[in-house]
């Protein structure tokens, strides 16, 4: 059996890779690490479940969410907000399904995820 998709959009290479192993037990990850590589993605692929950094290159998360949010397609897809901007975060909140404030813990984001399955 094929695990479904999770798409960890983090710009940080050490976070990105932290997640990544938070959600390999339970998913099949890629990681992605600019806005504008992220919604070419999301043009073609449907993820299970996103893992989304709200400062990214080029393309901020908060577009990014907008967009998944206004896609048929992918509008119900639960995405996992992580940032260190609490303001940011607030402003984008009923958008996402959770928020969750940097640091994360790998075993609260592994718990979350699993959930979510």
């Amino acid at each position: 059996m094929t695990k479904p998709l999770a798409f960890v959009i983090e710009d940080d290479p050490q976070l990105s890779n932290i997640f990544t192993i938070s959600l390999e037990e339970d998913y099949e990850v890629l990681a992605i690490i600019d806005g504008d590589d992220a919604l070419a993605r999301l043009k073609h692929e449907t993820p299970h479940i996103i893992l989304l950094d709200l400062n990214l290159p080029n393309v901020s998360g908060s577009a990014i969410l907008s967009y998944i949010r206004s896609q048929d397609r992918l509008k119900d897809i639960p995405v996992i907000l992580c940032t260190a901007d609490e303001r940011q975060a607030d402003l984008v909140q009923s958008k996402a399904d959770f928020v969750l404030l940097k640091p994360v813990s790998p075993i609260q984001l592994r718990q979350m995820a699993s959930r979510l399955k």
